[in-house]
């Protein structure tokens, strides 16, 4: 799971009128939502390779076993800050604001996954990456197109992942692998389930925030939502396909 424990982005709640089209606006709100989050993505790939690839830097923020220093804790945690920040903040801070604060994140969270370089071999890292965006490119596609309402099977996701964390929570104090293994594979459903439905309120959500002011940052939320996605479903896949160096 993600460092920041992934907590979900629960500001918006819109649902799409009946007879809503597919105009070129939805599609360009779409497209800038999914273009902020590659990028996002892409952000936090380049960062991590880079804090690994420099065992000056890595040793900046991770000791010799691969435990965070200060540093490395503060690169850890910021992130939580960051995002409750951003959904506490919202309606206050500037389009500019949101934006900056959600690429220092993925900035912040390439530095805390640049771990995964140490643990995993390149290879299975690269396919794992490719295995995860060719799902979550088909589920969020499933989700967007779908005609039926997701609402009740997200309201049912979330409450997986609340048990996932606290689950996750307390296998750091048993040490259990067989829990360990049941949280991966939950892992794996609800964050592919939860990209279908996100994509879905997303989608909805726009016809709620066309024309106004708040749409830039409705846009930017939108790919911090699917970043988290994403990133979750990788790291949880990349703990049954990566081999381990």
């Amino acid at each position: 799971m993600a460092n920041n424990m992934d907590p979900r982005l629960a500001a918006f709640r819109a649902q799409a009128p009946e007879a809503a089209g597919y105009d070129a606006g939805l599609r360009s709100y779409m497209l800038g939502i999914y273009n902020y989050m590659a990028s996002g993505v892409l952000l936090t790939g380049i960062v991590a390779l880079l804090v690994y690839s420099s065992p000056a830097l890595f040793s900046v923020f991770f000791n010799e076993f691969g435990r965070p220093t200060i540093l490395g804790w503060g690169a850890m945690l910021s992130p939580l800050v960051m995002v409750m920040a951003m959904s506490f903040g919202l309606h206050r801070m500037s389009t500019t604001t949101v934006k900056g604060l959600y690429w220092a994140y993925a900035a912040l969270m390439g530095v805390s996954m640049s771990t995964i370089f140490a643990r995993y071999t390149g290879a299975s890292v690269a396919q794992t990456f490719f295995v995860t965006a060719a799902s979550f490119g088909a589920l969020s596609l499933y989700g967007y197109t779908t005609k039926k309402n997701l609402s009740a099977f997200g309201r049912f996701l979330f409450m997986g992942l609340v048990g996932i964390i606290i689950a996750s929570i307390a296998n750091i104090f048993i040490g259990s692998s067989g829990l360990q293994l049941a949280v991966n594979i939950l892992g794996v459903l609800i964050f592919a389930g939860l990209t279908a439905y996100d994509t879905q309120r997303l989608r909805d959500m726009y016809w709620q925030v066309q024309g106004t002011d708040f749409a830039g940052k409705a846009a930017v939320m939108g790919a911090l939502t699917l970043y988290l996605n994403f990133v979750n479903l990788f790291q949880f896949l990349l703990s049954f396909m990566g081999n381990r160096d």
